[in-house]
């Protein structure tokens, strides 16, 4: 297993919204589950996290981008799950789904957490929604969080406040 950097997340006063894919329910769940719990060890308020769930990994874009548009939410994490199958069609999907929630974060200056799991099999996926690689749900939130709390240090930095 990787080794993750200790980045601070502060999540006090922030609101959230998780964006989950209803396809493979087990494993996204569980990545959800991941998220709120980050977002809550972070300091942040479990009632000021909110779930969209989306019926599968390609609406799960959209569904961000909606989110953020309404100036509701200071950050979002994107939930899902696609396994490998007998074409190229999970490799499509997971890398438009991947630059789409990049290109959505850049656009609309908000951080998105990337829980997107792309993986050979779902034995893959539940040990990355839990198991024994970890939670990527809950590691999304708080790399969320984090970026949120740097990009407010720069726009401080940038009104002349102090450091």
């Amino acid at each position: 297993m990787k080794s993750t950097p200790e980045i601070p997340a502060d999540a006090r006063g922030l609101r959230a919204v998780v964006v989950a894919s209803a396809y493979h329910a087990e494993v996204t769940d569980a990545l959800v589950r991941g998220a709120r719990d980050a977002f809550a060890a972070a300091g942040g308020d479990a009632g000021a996290v909110d779930v969209v769930r989306a019926p599968g990994a390609f609406e799960v874009p959209m569904l961000v981008d909606r989110a953020l548009a309404t100036g509701a939410f200071d950050v979002a994490v994107g939930v899902g799950c696609i396994v490998r199958g007998e074409t190229v069609h999970d490799r499509h999907l997971g890398q438009a789904v991947t630059q789409e929630l990049l290109a959505i974060a850049v656009r609309r200056a908000r951080p998105v957490g990337l829980a997107v799991l792309t993986v050979e099999d779902v034995a893959q996926a539940h040990a990355r929604a839990g198991g024994a690689l970890g939670n990527k749900g809950a590691e999304a939130m708080a790399a969320a969080v984090a970026t949120h709390n740097a990009s407010t240090a720069l726009d401080s930095r940038r009104q002349g406040a102090p450091r």
